[in-house]
């Protein structure tokens, strides 16, 4: 990026990510009632989704593509609303397609804004654990063990990913590889729920929430492991005249 593209786009990071969460916020407000009832459960999802007819399978993914750019709206019950309205595989290849845009559009747009737009997300000291990541060039292994580490906001570390030097091939297969077990989890739940095959159900919510639970104590370990394993080099690099 030339010298003259900077400065032109500085101003713009600085006010990108207020802008970006004022309007997320007038949205929510205006349509709160309407998010929480489809939101609350994959039934009202199923609901509100089916309405649309024909044009359904696009509305479930204009659906998802939204979960994953407003990352404050919780992703496994979208999820599992796509197995538990369209059937499993169908529900994970609508669910796929969504998400999979929603990280696109978040890695090109914190390439385009860069770092104050992604602090903005993060914060200033938790996108600093991510500095080895971004300048590492073992930096494609450590992204796609983190997006498979449960408890690992996904969604957010796709502006990280946007940031780093991880190239747009290399991030879309990463993330898609990354993100492909909990989608195939939550929509057999969804699908074992519209079945109502009770066991299956209560198997895959059991596994998915030890999975959870276990993400949860283990992310800040793992994600030292990755930092001092994965990223370890045999001598430390000056980038700072690149």
């Amino acid at each position: 990026m030339t010298s003259e593209r900077r400065l032109t786009l500085k101003p713009l990071t600085l006010v990108a990510f207020p802008l970006f969460i004022v309007g997320g916020l007038i949205v929510v407000w205006i349509f709160r009632s309407q998010i929480y009832n489809v939101f609350a459960s994959p039934t009202r999802i199923r609901d509100w989704v089916n309405q649309w007819g024909y044009v359904a399978p696009l509305v479930f993914i204009g659906l998802q593509f939204t979960q994953v750019v407003l990352f404050v709206i919780p992703g496994e019950v979208a999820q599992a609303a796509g197995g538990y309205i369209f059937g499993v595989w169908f529900g994970i290849l609508y669910s796929v397609v969504g998400i999979l845009l929603g990280s696109v559009f978040n890695f090109f747009l914190a390439r385009l804004l860069g770092v104050p737009f992604v602090e903005g997300v993060f914060g200033k000291e938790r996108l600093r654990r991510f500095d080895a990541v971004l300048t590492s060039r073992r930096a494609t292994v450590a992204f796609f063990v983190l997006f498979l580490i449960p408890g690992i906001p996904k969604d957010a570390l796709c502006y990280v990913a946007g940031l780093s030097t991880v190239s747009f091939p290399a991030f879309f297969l990463i993330s898609t590889a990354g993100r492909l077990p909990g989608i195939i989890g939550s929509a057999a739940l969804g699908g074992a729920a519209a079945a109502k095959s009770w066991i299956v159900f209560g198997s895959i919510l059991l596994v998915a929430l030890v999975l959870f639970v276990i993400g949860l104590i283990y992310r800040d370990p793992l994600q030292t492991w990755v930092e001092r394993v994965l990223l370890k080099r045999p001598q430390k690099e000056d980038r700072s005249g690149e």
